[in-house]
């Protein structure tokens, strides 16, 4: 926890992965939300759920190993802590943190959860593994997915109003306000353009018909139900 920001510098808090991570998986997931419904996008559905899986995963590398307020580690509060801080918000001076709060933190944790319940239901169902019960799943992990992230857009917009910053914009420039031997010293792009590289590489490869193994259930499902809709 840090001072009120109004009278402090801005530091590189976010490093280039982390804000690449938290752009496309917004991209990522709401493409495979609204891609969801229709038999003739489970190509593209399944594409931005396997996106959705890749994205996930070098998140909890990155979240070992990466920068300071990337690691899980900078930002593993225990219920006591979130309680106080959802509390704090109500005084003149609410709590500040210069990385993740504790409330965002516990939205991060669950967005993660339901990511890898989402999309590994979701390749069971593709792979007709399961049942109809797999589906509902799929679709139920998805929803409250939607309903977390939309309960964390309001939280960031009344933590940037109580604390007079705008953390949309800090995951968007890396910047927020702190003390200089508080922020980070790189930005690490580097691994951010591998980072973008390896999703661009993953795309290609699909489009081309490359990855047969990931590819081709949606494609024969989709066969499969406009064959359906003919007869």
């Amino acid at each position: 926890m840090v001072a009120s920001p109004s009278q402090a510098e801005r530091i590189l808090v976010w490093d280039l992965p982390t804000r690449l991570f938290h752009w496309l998986l917004v991209v990522a997931f709401f493409a495979a939300y609204v891609s969801g419904d229709e038999e003739s996008w489970l190509l593209a559905h399944s594409l931005f759920g396997y996106t959705v899986l890749g994205l996930v995963a070098f998140r909890l590398v990155w979240g070992l190993i990466g920068t300071r307020y990337a690691r899980f580690a900078s930002f593993a509060f225990g219920p006591a802590q979130v309680a106080r801080y959802l509390a704090s918000l109500l005084t003149p001076r609410p709590q500040h943190y210069l990385g993740h709060n504790p409330a965002g933190s516990w939205a991060m944790y669950a967005l993660l959860a339901l990511a890898v319940l989402s999309g590994l239901t979701g390749w069971l169902a593709l792979e007709e593994i399961g049942g109809e019960w797999l589906e509902d799943l799929h679709e139920g992990a998805a929803n409250l997915m939607l309903a977390i992230v939309l309960v964390h857009i309001a939280g960031a917009l009344v933590s940037s109003w109580l604390h007079g910053e705008n953390l949309v914009r800090s995951m968007i420039d890396g910047l927020k306000r702190g003390s200089p031997d508080e922020g980070l010293r790189s930005p690490f792009n580097s691994i951010g353009i591998v980072l973008l590289a390896a999703l661009l590489a993953f795309w290609t490869a699909a489009l081309r018909g490359d990855l047969p193994s990931l590819t081709q259930p949606a494609v024969e499902r989709q066969h499969d139900e406009e064959d359906d809709d003919d007869d």
